[in-house]
């Protein structure tokens, strides 16, 4: 898409993934309206919008008016949601108003608003559970390990609904392990990678829960350039990987390589969250790339390091 002159929506747009997403369009000529309620317990951090050229609604899609911040948008990149699983687990209704009320909310505003926006939900790979077969096909069975694996597939549902129902653009992205600058790093909340790096840059050792597991990790803006190709892709749903796939513990030994020193421990994993851990993942994204020819550019190596470098420099302002 050309997006000079487009307006286009990003949901928690001072999160990781949605803060890269509204750099990308505003640099590219998009007016940009970001939409997040800068909730201590989610990844919305006022460093990640240094430079972003963007309207700013601070707005709860859980209670706030919506249809103003939305109204005539040409698109809307919906990255806000609840993303803790073993939060999910503590409190699964406010969970599942974070991720499904919220995002029936924005629904139902957008038919008001923005008709016509072309939307492109960020969904996740957890919703596949447990993998019966590597690599992970969007053929393969839905079986969410826990309530937050629920909520969003609710949510995507909710989206895919509006398509078949209303006819709505709607390109639903189940994204892989994402990192890069941005990501929250003061807790393991929004993924374990997060502590990894906190720990590296402060000379304490982090633990490795297992260390078997598979990922293939992407790098944010890749991620985010595959969001924002979404919204001319075909409606569906489609499966977003990254970098090719290593264990947790080679991932492990690679960021202390990039970074230069560290150390880490490796330890079972503890039996509550043994429950809704999912093993090894690894996406077949080949229909997302066929469809757009999207593919990632930043290798793994070079996402360490660029990622620390981003934290060397603010780290504070992220704890």
């Amino acid at each position: 898409m050309d997006w000079r002159g487009k307006t286009l929506v990003v949901t928690g747009g001072a999160g990781f993934l949605g803060s890269t997403v509204a750099r990308l369009a505003a640099a590219r000529g998009a007016r940009v309206r970001i939409i997040d309620a800068f909730l201590p317990e989610t990844g919305a951090n006022d460093a990640n919008l240094l430079g972003v050229k963007a309207e700013i609604h601070c707005l709860d899609l859980r209670s706030d008016p919506l249809e103003a911040a939305v109204e005539g948008a040409q698109a809307i990149v919906h990255c806000a949601a609840h993303i803790s699983h073993a939060g999910s687990e503590a409190d699964p209704l406010g969970d599942l108003a974070h991720n499904a009320i919220g995002t029936l909310r924005l629904i139902l505003a957008a038919r008001h608003a923005a008709p016509e926006a072309a939307v492109v939900h960020a969904s996740t790979r957890q919703i596949y559970g447990r993998a019966r077969v590597l690599p992970v096909s969007e053929d393969h069975p839905i079986e969410p390990p826990d309530a937050n694996g629920v909520s969003k597939w609710a949510a995507e549902q909710y989206w895919l609904l509006e398509h078949r129902l209303r006819g709505r653009q709607v390109v639903s992205l189940r994204l892989t392990n994402c990192y890069g600058p941005g990501l929250r790093v003061k807790d393991a909340r929004q993924t374990f990678l997060g502590i990894w790096i906190r720990r590296v840059l402060e000379g304490e050792p982090f633990e490795v829960w297992g260390g078997g597991q598979m990922r293939d990790l992407a790098f944010g803006e890749d991620v985010a350039e595959a969001l924002l190709a979404a919204v001319s892709a075909p409606a569906g749903v489609y499966n977003l990987g990254g970098s090719p796939p290593l264990s947790l513990r080679a991932l492990a030994d690679l960021l202390i390589a990039v970074n230069g020193g560290g150390r880490y421990v490796v330890k079972e994993m503890p039996p509550e969250r043994a429950k809704i851990d999912i093993g090894s993942y690894v996406a077949d994204d080949s229909r997302f790339r066929t469809a757009t020819g999207w593919a990632p550019r930043v290798t793994l190596e070079d996402g360490l390091d660029r990622t620390l470098a981003w934290y060397r420099a603010h780290l504070p302002r992220y704890l």
